[in-house]
């Protein structure tokens, strides 16, 4: 029988986002550093610790997992882990966060390995721009990816925008356009202040009113309480409704009260607050009890007793945790 686990203000958890690798094809400047020092193989979950942990959620309430990194398809063996993953029974959903570029690879495969839905980031239409923002990236790939998503046969395909002052704010309308001619739910994100990325987090930092302001320009937005499980908030747009607007705001609208989510860094950290250092060690606890679950269900329910209430992130969008997103699990 499955069992629920509920935190100490009673939410339920029932979404847990797992990171398959800090590593990434890219270099996003609201991501992580110019140069970055990755983890060495020996302190990354193995693909069957990935697992184990995954079993153990759905069999203690979980019914969605995302897969994230870093860059989730740069991690070998990322298909077959998706199919033992969501042939779970009792696991609702399983869905990836992605930054398109491996999409023309893998996008059948994902699939087919019971991949429902996918987000994919893409922050600008310009080439040059998107090489800016990425320091490494190639839009034209990322495009052919979302392209390769819509043919492969996914429930659902999703962008993200991160949407940076001075940066791409200019590009809201543009990106917006995009997602409808192509169909698909868009998201704009305020940027994370996780990690000194070498600028300042205040003066990049773009609110999700300013992204309605400007959508407004040209939109008639319409209320929604559709919900993906996740933390955006949706609205429509009221010609278009094959396309949904979503606003994850972190700084301006917290949604704290409602949040059913941990993360599972790639090195094993049951982060039980994006916005807090506040984590369990369960890779040494897999490790220290590989074929007995009961000592690492116990941890698990006593740490969720210390979820915070709320993640502190500053007003002003500067710098309060150190890791990195890409430690963090997108």
């Amino acid at each position: 029988m499955t069992t629920t686990w509920v935190d100490g203000f009673g939410r339920t958890i029932d979404y847990v986002r797992i990171s398959v690798t800090d590593r990434c094809d890219f270099r996003c400047i609201y991501c992580m550093s110019e140069e970055m020092t990755f983890l060495p193989r020996q302190r990354i979950l193995t693909l069957e610790e990935i697992f184990r942990c995954a079993q153990l959620f759905v069999a203690n309430g979980v019914k969605k997992i995302r897969l994230t990194g870093g860059e989730p398809l740069v991690r070998k063996g990322i298909v077959g882990l998706c199919e033992k993953i969501s042939a779970l029974p009792g696991l609702r959903e399983l869905v990836m966060t992605t930054n398109g570029s491996q999409l023309t690879r893998y996008a059948k495969p994902l699939a087919q390995a019971g991949v429902k839905r996918l987000n994919i980031s893409l922050d600008t239409l310009c080439p040059e721009r998107f090489r800016a923002l990425t320091r490494v990236g190639d839009l034209h790939q990322v495009l052919a990816g979302i392209d390769a998503a819509l043919e492969a046969g996914f429930e659902a395909v999703k962008i993200n925008s991160v949407i940076l002052n001075g940066h791409n704010e200019d590009e809201v309308l543009r990106l917006t356009e995009f997602a409808v001619s192509k169909g698909l739910d868009i998201s704009f994100i305020e940027e994370m202040p996780l990690g000194h990325v070498g600028r300042s987090r205040a003066r990049s930092l773009f609110r999700s009113d300013q992204v309605r302001a400007l959508l407004e320009q040209q939109y008639q937005l319409l209320p929604s309480s559709e919900s993906s499980g996740g933390p955006a908030r949706y609205m429509h747009l009221q010609d278009y409704p094959q396309t949904r607007i979503g606003f994850i705001s972190p700084h301006s609208n917290n949604f704290c009260s409602t949040c059913n989510r941990v993360r599972l860094t790639a090195e094993g950290r049951l982060l039980l607050c994006l916005g807090n250092e506040d984590d369990l060690d369960m890779r040494a606890l897999l490790r220290r009890h590989p074929l007995d679950d009961e000592p690492l269900l116990e941890a698990v329910k006593k740490a969720l007793k210390y979820k915070p209430e709320r993640h502190n992130f500053s007003a002003d969008g500067e710098v309060q945790i150190v890791r990195f997103m890409n430690a963090s699990g997108g």
